[in-house]
């Protein structure tokens, strides 16, 4: 094992004491209360009431074949028979699902089910289960479960509720889904090369050995998952969810991913062949007689660099966890980390097997060095993601889109020669010809390199919009006009011809395609009372990958573009920028705390008016601040969101 990448391993974790950042939602958006009522002789009708919470929703009674989740009613107990099917006494709405393309019914808040029931004579307790899955307009919680009990007949008309439990099985489905999902996002493709290239070197000597090491990396990964987890579990039994949410948001935005970004460049040059550890032979000598429990920590570090560098992207399922707990829940969480965390190490662990299947294939040409060096250039340009996160959330302004471009337009054009034979670095074995499968790569590196260029003059680039800085950082742009280009703007454009005097913290926060906006909640009441329009509300981040995205993807559209830029006074937070606010923004708590960071009071403002902490967020506002209609989250339809807008402005005008 390269002892300066163990060194360099184990300074992140001794600096950065852990990467995580959940975004969720806190609390619990449905309640259930059941009442029974006599019919007849012996006949009676069991009432369960929904409390849903402002915004959610959940499904109707269904079924929905290949729709979503219905919600289940199940009544029982000694003595009791059921008369006929659950139904829907009081509400519901029937809807077109433009998702699922059917018809479906919403639940929403005082909505009652109903079962008609028959209660012999000396029944004990009835037994009411229910079985929902809560919705907003752009995500959805997991699966649910409620168990209420209700007396027989002499206490019918006091409910009991005995215990609210979430239904495991559903949950872990859950955790499945999000393990392999996790497998997707930007901030685990790094690890993936990082992976095989650790375990290039890992116990060349002994094969057998080097197997029995990467079973070990999948068993510290689920360890290093589980265990620290349970722990935080059991604290947010004791601590409020905000101060989780705002130890994770600090840690996933912060310096922290410089480190990450320097270990990547380490890698990378290690890769290349730039430097060899040689240690004095005392020193390698004893290593050698403690190769065991050296290769054993070793693989530790590798697995717990992991698990922090994608904590970012696999905090959701954290955070739906941590919210069973926060809801009375010990046991049920903790195995659904234990679920996740299996599948999500079984592929890597599978990545560390296969450095021992390319042993067996033919060593001739330097093909392993190849590997390396490929990996080398993958891994420098992935790990700069890391370094635009710090410097967007510290506004250093180093990594700006077009500079973040250019390298990665250099690092494209240097591994296509590399793949041709253009370019060879130390450790490679001279050549006379390219193979088709480095031919492949060599095209598909170079489209990738044009692909990218337009970018430079402000191109969208939609396809990387979760790994690039955002577009109004780029300082090379076409001015916007009628039917330019989508994704071109000026930052000079007003919004909807009004004009916008000097807002607080404008000098350093910028919204997309020359859109003019508020980066205080109060400064975007007033104007919104002053120009009568209803606030678009956008609870966003530096360290977002699914803002970007949107604001990509979704925003740029002509309809949507053009609606945010008339109809709406734009209020963006930001959940994580570092940045110290002016003292009349202060954020005093209740136990004489004084918040003066943006992200930490944008976070906290959110969560105690809007019950959230999911970035994105979307919502439309009144002009006191109030929802008009159902929030919306990440959701790349652009009709959806055009609803979503339209709504709202009818909701406004009435």
């Amino acid at each position: 094992m390269d002892y300066l990448r163990r060194l360099a391993l184990l300074l992140a974790v001794i600096f950065s004491f852990g990467a995580a950042y959940a975004q969720y939602d806190i609390g619990q958006p449905v309640k259930w209360k059941a009442s029974l009522e006599e019919l007849s002789d012996g006949v009676f009708e069991v009432q369960v009431v929904a409390a849903i919470k402002s915004g959610w929703h959940s499904y109707g009674l269904g079924p929905y074949d290949g729709g979503p989740n219905p919600t289940v009613l199940t009544v029982g107990g000694e003595g009791v028979s059921l008369v006929g099917e659950p139904y829907v006494k009081q509400g519901g709405k029937r809807v077109f699902d433009d998702v699922f393309g059917m018809e479906i019914d919403l639940l929403e808040d005082g909505d009652v089910l109903a079962q008609k029931i028959k209660i012999e004579p000396g029944a004990g307790k009835i037994n009411v289960d229910v079985e929902w899955q809560a919705c907003t307009a752009g995500s959805c919680a997991p699966p649910d479960e409620t168990h209420l009990t209700l007396a027989a007949p002499d206490g019918l008309s006091t409910p009991q509720k005995t215990k609210a439990g979430s239904s495991l099985w559903g949950f872990i489905l859950e955790a499945i889904g999000w393990g392999l999902l996790a497998l997707l996002t930007p901030c685990v493709f790094p690890m993936i090369p990082m992976t095989v290239s650790f375990f290039l070197k890992q116990n060349e000597k002994n094969p057998a050995k080097g197997k029995f090491m990467a079973i070990l990396y999948g068993i510290c990964i689920v360890l290093i998952y589980t265990i620290p987890i349970a722990v935080i579990i059991l604290l947010t039994r004791l601590i409020s969810g905000n101060m989780a949410a705002d130890i994770f948001n600090w840690i996933a935005t912060s310096w922290v991913n410089v480190l990450f970004f320097l270990i990547f460049v380490i890698f990378a040059l290690s890769f290349f062949g730039a430097f060899e550890i040689v240690l004095p032979s005392s020193m390698v000598n004893k290593a050698d007689s403690k190769s065991n429990r050296g290769g054993i920590i070793g693989v530790f570090f590798m697995a717990l660099t992991l698990v922090l560098v994608s904590f970012s992207c696999t905090g959701p399922i954290v955070g739906s966890a941590i919210i069973k707990s926060m809801q009375g829940e010990i046991m049920t969480p903790i195995i659904v980390m234990l679920v996740f965390s299996i599948v999500f190490a079984i592929p890597f662990t599978i990545f560390a097997f296969a450095p021992s299947l390319l042993k067996k294939l033919p060593k001739s040409g330097g093909w392993l060095n190849s590997v390396k060096v490929v990996l080398g250039f993958i891994e420098l340009a992935l790990g700069m993601k890391f370094l635009s996160v710090a410097d967007q959330t510290y506004h250093w302004g180093i990594l700006d889109r077009e500079v973040y471009l250019a390298f990665w337009i250099v690092i494209a054009a240097l591994l296509g020669m590399y793949l041709l034979g253009k370019l060879r670095f130390k450790y490679d074995s001279p050549s006379d010809h390219v193979g088709v499968g480095r031919l492949i790569l060599a095209i598909i590196t170079f489209a990738f390199m044009v692909y990218m260029i337009p970018g430079m003059w402000g191109a969208p680039l939609k396809a990387l919009s979760g790994y690039l800085p955002p577009i109004q950082t780029q300082d090379f742009v076409v001015p916007y006009t009628s039917g330019a280009a989508v994704g071109t703007y000026n930052p000079s454009a007003s919004s909807g011809n009004v004009v916008v005097p000097d807002r607080k913290y404008s000098d350093k926060l910028h919204l997309p395609h020359g859109l003019v906006g508020y980066f205080t909640f109060d400064e975007a009441l007033k104007a919104s009372k002053e120009q009568g329009k209803p606030i678009f509300f956008d609870f966003t981040g530096h360290g977002c990958v699914n803002c970007r995205e949107m604001e990509a993807r979704v925003w740029s559209d002509p309809k949507v573009l053009d609606m945010l830029r008339n109809d709406f006074v734009i209020c963006s937070l930001y959940g994580d920028d570092k940045m110290e606010v002016m003292p009349e923004d202060y954020r005093t708590l209740e136990d004489g705390t004084v918040l003066k960071g943006m992200g930490k009071i944008n976070s906290r403002f959110v969560m105690e008016k809007f019950n959230a902490n999911a970035q994105p967020f979307y919502l439309v506002l009144d002009s006191d601040g109030n929802p008009l209609v159902e929030p919306m989250g990440y959701n790349l339809n652009v009709d959806n969101y055009v609803d979503f807008l339209k709504k709202g402005l009818a909701a406004y005008g009435k």
